[in-house]
């Protein structure tokens, strides 16, 4: 991958994170403040069009954080990943791949052999019962190969939205929607991107402001950013390429 942000190694990230940062930020405009949280036109197309174009410069070819090697494995990775990190699972799925590594052979293990091999991914008998129910459906109703359109994706058994978005974008490159996990929600409100806290009305109100063509990559942004910079708590603004654009009320100057 070409220059990134994402490294590998808490030490690095922090040079890294902040001499970068640093100097995108500086070619960055300033937002007009009305007062602390609240930007003067938090939604001007030039702000949105500035905080897009530093991410772009921050996070350059930035992809999805779970490992997959196709359609299914995706799929099957991001059942898993809710309420857990992406670490946590690409620790997972590898043995889980290799003892039933199509839809087909997943359909067919038993529950017990499912949980126990994804059990450190926290709820495990839920995720068991979703991840063989989609590998059923898929077997089934789509020849073993996973749906192309989110009507169809939504049919399998533990997909919603999410889900349906980072497979369909990450994968196939279509870009239906706009994945809204924990970071994006968070990172969203923090830029006053939105106003909502249900996904689904975050996920539209995003689809009004940010390009089509910028939907997938400015998910897997946000979520970067989310993880390494703007934290939920303690935020390293110091070390962020959206300081000047943004007024959240909860910044903090932490570089670490």
């Amino acid at each position: 991958m070409a220059k990134t942000i994402v490294v590998r190694t808490a030490a690095k990230s922090k040079a890294v994170v902040g001499a970068k940062a640093r100097a995108i930020a500086k070619t960055e405009p300033i937002s007009a403040k009305k007062t602390i949280g609240k930007t003067r036109n938090p939604l001007a197309p030039e702000r949105i069009a500035a905080i897009l174009d530093a991410l772009r410069k921050t996070y350059p070819g930035v992809v999805c954080a779970l490992n997959h090697k196709n359609a299914w494995e995706l799929t099957v990775a991001t059942i898993l990943s809710a309420q857990c990190t992406d670490v946590r699972v690409n620790l997972v799925t590898p043995k889980l791949f290799k003892a039933f590594p199509t839809p087909k052979a997943m359909a067919a293990a038993s529950l017990p052999e499912l949980e126990e091999l994804i059990r450190t991914t926290g709820f495990f008998r839920n995720k068991a019962k979703s991840i063989q129910g989609a590998a059923r459906v898929v077997t089934e109703e789509f020849g073993g190969k996973v749906p192309q359109t989110m009507e169809e994706i939504l049919t399998l058994p533990g997909v919603a939205r999410k889900t349906g978005n980072v497979v369909l974008g990450s994968w196939f490159k279509i870009a239906v929607g706009v994945v809204v996990d924990t970071h994006v929600m968070r990172l969203s409100r923090r830029l006053e991107l939105t106003k909502e806290t249900a996904p689904e009305k975050v996920e539209r109100d995003l689809m009004k402001i940010i390009p089509r063509g910028r939907w997938i990559a400015f998910s897997h942004e946000l979520i970067h950013h989310g993880r390494q910079v703007c934290l939920a708590r303690n935020p390293r603004c110091v070390d962020c390429t959206l300081e000047k654009l943004c007024n959240s009320s909860d910044k903090t100057w932490r570089s670490h």
